[in-house]
């Protein structure tokens, strides 16, 4: 396709298309969906029981949510460095890629594949390919409303 000319389709396209479509194999929706359930079902059960933990030993659920969120990231870096949770995720989908020791994952996978470079441009360049644009939106996410509340008043 050249630039600023759009091709037309044409017949042969369609006949293409549904030709592909015949041959693709079923997406399993059902199975991935109880399998996405169970999987973050259970990484929620663990942060479940690690807030438990905390509360135990004194902390109120309010306090204990930011401890909790510490072992879950540790956690989910634990096992991604062990390669254990590249097979949860496979098993899991989301389910296992989205809570936030899927963070952890995200954060760890990339600096686990360039540790051949060194500590400095491997390892700790990698590391914040993910987690530096969230930290930044966070960080001025959490200055505008600092901002915003100062003006309007509390």
């Amino acid at each position: 396709m050249r630039s600023g000319v759009m091709r037309v389709p044409q017949e042969k396209d369609a006949d293409y298309l549904a030709l592909a479509a015949r041959h693709r194999p079923p997406t399993p929706v059902w199975r991935n969906a109880v399998r996405a359930f169970v999987v973050g079902g259970g990484v929620c059960v663990v942060g479940q029981l690690v807030t438990d933990f905390f509360e135990v030993h004194g902390q109120t659920a309010t306090r204990a949510a930011s401890p909790t969120a510490v072992v879950m990231v540790g956690l989910g870096a634990l096992f991604t460095g062990l390669g254990l949770y590249d097979r949860l995720v496979q098993a899991g989908g989301m389910g296992g890629a989205l809570p936030i020791s899927g963070f952890a994952n995200a954060m760890v996978a990339p600096a686990m594949e360039y540790r051949r470079e060194g500590l400095v441009l491997g390892v700790g360049a990698k590391l914040f390919t993910v987690a530096g644009p969230v930290l930044a939106y966070g960080l001025g996410s959490a200055f505008l409303v600092g901002v915003v509340r100062l003006v309007v008043g509390s």
